[in-house]
């Protein structure tokens, strides 16, 4: 008769718990990470919109208080060309400016760590008791 066919071991999935399963964590562990990478990215974006924002409105209120000064005449100069020399000081640019009386309105913008984004803030300055 011959040899008995030997049939070739053919490849079954095992139906044991966790076996098979071999580089599953790894994709875990990647998700996990490029969560974590996308969530500190954002956070600092915020963070640093966050920062200009307040710089601008700084900058908007020594702007309207030199300003104010200026028109009271405490210190040398134009209101709105004192308001303009402390933006730029400040880092920002003076968008506009308004006197009434000893009574000043300014609007401060700044440049952003964020290309695109550009914080404005505006700020008033006058003497006690002037009219809002």
């Amino acid at each position: 008769m011959g040899r008995p066919m030997v049939r070739p071991p053919c490849h079954r999935p095992s139906t044991r718990p966790g076996h098979g399963e071999h580089g599953a964590a790894s994709i875990v562990a990647v998700g996990i990470v490029g969560a974590l990478v996308l969530l500190t990215t954002l956070t600092l974006g915020a963070i640093s919109t966050y920062a200009d924002v307040r710089r601008a409105a700084g900058a908007a209120d020594a702007s309207a208080l030199a300003a104010a000064d200026a028109a009271s005449g405490a210190i040398i100069g134009t209101p709105c060309d004192v308001a303009t020399r402390l933006a730029a000081r400040n880092g920002g640019r003076l968008v506009s400016c308004a006197v009434d009386g000893a009574v000043s309105v300014v609007v401060v913008a700044v440049a952003s760590a964020i290309p695109g984004i550009e914080p404005v803030a505006s700020a008033r300055a006058g003497p006690p008791g002037s009219a809002p």
